[in-house]
């Protein structure tokens, strides 16, 4: 059996933890890689980022590069400094759920692996958009003893 003062320890240690600021940011970070990531890669292969564009209907495919640069970037930025932090969270989960509804339509693919690893990618971008609006809900609750 455990001892009640020894799991009430524990639980207050785990609590400084996930609570202190170095862990927020760095769990900010690790939530918004992608969108810090794939906006730098498209800087770099401005090319292949048209392509990208271009590949999924998105035209004019230079103007569309170029918002998703600035918005993926601005929106990370918002998420991370905590500036207007609901506002990109809730801007980047938008932007995910649409992106992947655009990108993963892996009810038109036909059986086997790609589909599969299509699904698998479409669900797992489901539940980064559902980070984003927890993300969301705490900034905006934060201070109402929510």
């Amino acid at each position: 059996m455990t001892d009640p003062s020894s799991t009430l320890r524990l639980r207050g240690l785990l609590a400084q933890i996930v609570a202190a600021p170095v862990t927020r940011t760095v769990a900010l970070l690790a939530l918004c890689s992608a969108y810090i990531q794939g906006p730098l890669t498209k800087i770099f292969d401005f090319p292949g980022a048209i392509a990208e564009m271009n590949h999924f209907g998105l035209q004019p495919a230079a103007a569309f590069a170029v918002f998703v640069i600035i918005f993926e970037l601005t929106a990370s930025a918002m998420v991370v400094s905590g500036f207007l932090r609901w506002a990109g969270a809730l801007a980047l989960s938008g932007f995910t759920l649409l992106a992947t509804f655009i990108a993963l339509r892996f009810w038109e693919m036909a059986p086997g692996m790609d589909r599969m690893m299509a699904t698998n990618a479409f669900f797992e971008h489901l539940g980064l958009a559902g980070a984003f609006i927890i993300v969301a809900a705490i900034d905006l609750t934060k201070g109402t003893g929510k």
